[in-house]
């Protein structure tokens, strides 16, 4: 059974459930913007699900309150690891409650891009705020430079959790939510070639080659959950080399990569990559 389509039209739990009764194993793939979403039924049963670095059940329940995205599933792929036990029901039940209340919270809290930061204002009596250890923790973490989701894995606390202490502080007056700088550093420039090779030798088919070096250590480094950001960003690069783009080109699909597996995969990685990147030459 092939199946794919959008998340405007279709709510994740409908899709799941479409699949889980006719009892099939397989893979969802679930992609918003640079993020990507995967989840694993083995005889129709949720068994495995994965989003950046969150595993198992939460990654299920984030995943549950997109409401935009593309999906499609992929049969007969098995998960390398088992991290659900719980039933299909009480899954997608859960994740019905959760999507019911983040609407309630979206009111305050547009998207998981938004940074927290203090709001200074001693003119104004609040009253007094209780925060329970939890809070506190969640609290210590708000800098006014990390945005929901690097808090919720700084914290080792899933997002929601986050969220609904955000909405709080928000609803009271003591955070506010601004939106991320638009200007995102680039990747670090490409070495383009040895000292002793001319730069008229630079060609299209040089630049093909690196283009290929390149999308397999992006593959072997970010693995299958950036494979969808990966080609994309590859099959680009590819057209406008063929068209007369020189390593502007290549470097422009490393940037994305780049940014892409910020999230996906987090700092460390992405450092491990584009080192590995830094290395190639013509």
């Amino acid at each position: 059974m092939s199946l794919q389509g959008s998340l405007k039209h279709l709510q994740l739990a409908d899709v799941i459930q479409l699949i889980s009764v006719s009892g099939k194993t397989g893979m969802f793939n679930l992609k918003k913007d640079e993020q990507v979403g995967l989840i694993y039924l083995k005889d129709g049963n949720i068994v495995h699900a994965e989003l950046a670095e969150i595993k198992g059940e939460e990654a299920v329940y984030e995943l549950a309150i997109w409401n935009d995205g593309e999906f499609y599933f992929e049969p007969d792929v098995e998960p390398s690891v088992r991290t659900i036990g719980k039933s299909n029901t009480n899954l997608l039940m859960e994740a019905a409650r959760r999507l019911d209340e983040w609407r309630v919270l979206s009111r305050k809290i547009p998207n998981l891009d938004v940074i927290p930061e203090f709001v200074v204002d001693q003119g104004s009596d609040r009253g007094q705020i209780q925060l329970n250890t939890h809070e506190w923790l969640i609290l210590s973490k708000i800098n006014g430079t990390q945005d929901i989701r690097t808090i919720a894995r700084v914290s080792n606390v899933p997002v929601f959790d986050i969220c609904k202490v955000l909405y709080g502080l928000v609803t009271h007056g003591l955070v506010a939510l601004k939106e991320p700088p638009e200007s995102v550093e680039e990747a670090p420039q490409l070495v383009t070639a040895n000292a002793s090779v001319p730069q008229a030798s630079i060609n299209k088919e040089n630049l093909l080659v690196l283009l290929d070096k390149i999308k397999s250590i992006c593959n072997t480094t970010l693995g299958k959950q950036a494979e969808a950001v990966v080609d994309k960003q590859y099959q680009k690069a590819r057209l406008d080399i063929e068209h007369g783009s020189g390593m502007g080109a290549i470097q422009e699909a490393v940037t994305q990569i780049a940014k892409a597996s910020q999230i996906l995969k987090g700092p460390s990685t992405t450092e491990t990559l584009l080192d590995q990147l830094k290395t190639l030459k013509l």
